[in-house]
């Protein structure tokens, strides 16, 4: 949750959710909860993490940023 006055907090999360509903989830919605999180499952990990640039990474998928940041010395 945000502090008061402090919208940042949540940005990072506001951003992937709504990409998540713009990007991927039907219009109609999903006909079984098991179909909704075997998708969403897809996009968070395949999608999302691994082919989706992001712009604060300046345009590296968050897998490959962390790959980076663990080739620096003195990060583990």
């Amino acid at each position: 949750m945000s502090r008061r006055s402090n919208c940042w907090d949540n940005a990072p999360m506001e951003r992937l959710f709504r990409s998540l509903k713009i990007e991927w989830v039907p219009p109609l919605g999903y006909p079984s909860i098991h179909d909704a999180r075997k998708d969403i499952g897809e996009y968070l990990v395949g999608y999302y993490n691994r082919q989706w640039s992001h712009m604060f990474n300046q345009g590296v998928p968050p897998v490959l940023a962390e790959a980076n940041l663990k080739l620096l010395p003195g990060i583990s």
